[in-house]
């Protein structure tokens, strides 16, 4: 066995420093997880085997400072720790654990070191160790780890057990072996039929305790889980003398005997001693039960002063982890109000970076908006010019027409003027050849001669008044003489 966990670690550390360098990490990691999962077996068959392996891990993650890795093998130290009775001792590791796990913010690992304090408190404080069980429970599901939650159930029930509320133990051993037989974890199944059986003696249901004891011790020989084979073979032996099989239960003690030597766990070793000191008893065989006894009595006083000075450590340890739980859970809410302080400040930049950004874009707008307006007014400016011009244009050609207009209204003015002097005179005449001619005192030759030449007066002069009209260049309606002798 030696030989086997030393080639381990031998070719663990071998293969950690012949691996190419950029791929340390991975080696490293593969190196310690496998570390730690062999401690982790071994931990109810060679506990002290177990800190060794652990130890191993933890020194080849501290050199590399990989932070979980060391929290893990941390917990597996105390793990070995807890194994051996040395509760004060795995405090410590799991205290240390625990606090990297809550800075890396590993639910899944604050879980397990949760499980792991939990046990520690199972047998000497109930509530306590129930308060870790749910708290481990409750992060378990939250991380959905079955196999944890299924550890959970089996400690839970545990601990109903002592507290002698046995359907809600056999309730949590069940729901513990569901889980493990689901998972094809034989260590988990083992431990819950040895607990069935423990809850079923209480029952006093003896036949279905022993069956299932039995059926546990067998497993835990098949997968060397020592400390399991001699916790098994303390209750047979209870059930053995209690019903009168001495032979067996004689047995049951030697193995027993044989199994805590092996796990080095002398607690179990003093109780099997007392159960010999019961079996002799039961034989009237009262002076090997006193040598048993007076054995008991020197590892009790022995086991006492080790229990108070072990429950001083104990109390201790427990002091320093809460008031370190405490800080934790100060640093926690101190950086919960960073976090909250520096998301506010990352929101207030933004705003500002947003405003500045549409600010900018005003202005670039604005300033966009008013060149588009010069160029506009430029425009808008020269229009009113060209506009002007085509104004003065127009007001020229409007001087010129008005000018016209000046010069034929003048013209008419004229024309009306004159027009009673240079149409009247031959329409007078003419006049007058009437009256002549009604009165007879001129012949119809001469009045035909005369109408003609006032008919002609009249055409020249009107004739005379149009052409002016139409000449613009001349000065005004001058008649023409008309030759009346020509004329007729």
């Amino acid at each position: 066995m030696k030989l086997r966990y030393t080639l381990i670690v031998f070719f663990t550390l071998k293969n950690t420093a012949i691996f190419p360098q950029n791929n340390s990490y991975k080696a490293d990691s593969v190196a310690i997880e496998n570390l730690n999962k062999s401690a982790y077996d071994i931990r109810l068959t060679d506990p002290n085997k177990s800190i060794i392996l652990g130890q191993n891990a933890l020194i080849i993650a501290s050199k590399k400072g990989y932070q979980k890795e060391i929290a893990e093998s941390l917990r597996m130290i105390g793990i070995g720790h807890y194994n051996l009775n040395q509760n004060d001792s795995a405090l410590i590791r799991y205290d240390k654990s625990l606090s990297i796990f809550k800075q890396l913010n590993d639910i899944e690992g604050q879980a397990r070191v949760y499980n792991n304090i939990g046990n520690l408190y199972r047998e000497i404080n109930y509530a306590e160790g129930l308060r870790y069980f749910q708290i481990s429970l409750k992060l378990a599901l939250k991380a959905k780890m079955e196999d944890l939650i299924g550890g959970t159930y089996l400690n839970i029930g545990i601990i109903y057990h002592r507290k002698d509320q046995h359907n809600e133990a056999i309730a949590n051993f069940n729901k513990s072996l569901q889980i493990f037989t689901k998972l094809k974890i034989v260590t988990g199944q083992i431990l819950c039929l040895q607990n069935k059986g423990v809850v079923y003696k209480a029952l006093n249901q003896i036949q279905e305790a022993e069956k299932l004891l039995i059926e546990a011790k067998k497993k835990a020989k098949e997968n060397k889980l020592n400390k399991v084979v001699a916790s098994v073979n303390l209750t047979l032996t209870s059930i053995y003398i209690d019903s009168k099989q001495l032979q067996k239960a004689e047995y049951a003690i030697k193995e027993g005997i044989k199994y805590s030597k092996l796990a080095k766990n002398n607690k179990l070793e003093r109780d099997f001693v007392w159960r010999f000191y019961e079996l002799e008893n039961h034989r009237k065989n009262y002076k090997s039960a006193l040598v048993y006894f007076a054995q008991v009595y020197a590892i009790d006083s022995a086991d006492f002063d080790n229990a108070k000075s072990e429950q001083i450590k104990l109390l201790q340890e427990q002091s320093k982890f809460i008031q370190k739980e405490k800080e934790n859970q100060l640093i926690i809410e101190r950086q919960k109000k960073n976090k909250i302080l520096l998301i506010a400040s990352i929101i207030v930049c933004t705003l500002a970076f947003i405003l500045i950004f549409l600010l900018f874009q005003t202005v670039k707008k604005k300033a966009k908006t008013n060149k588009q307006l010069k160029i506009l007014n430029e425009e808008i400016s020269l229009q009113k010019e060209t506009l002007n011009k085509v104004n003065q244009n127009l007001e020229r050609i409007i001087d010129e027409r008005t000018k016209d207009l000046r010069i034929k209204n003048r013209k008419l003015s004229e024309y009306s003027s004159h027009l009673s002097h240079q149409i009247r005179g031959p329409i007078a005449t003419m006049k007058g050849l009437m009256i002549l001619e009604k009165e007879k005192l001129i012949d119809d030759k001469e009045f035909i001669e005369e109408v003609g030449k006032c008919v002609n007066e009249i055409d020249d002069r009107i004739i005379n008044i149009n052409d002016v009209l139409h000449n613009l260049s001349a000065s005004g309606l001058i008649p023409k003489v008309v030759d009346k002798e020509s004329k007729s």
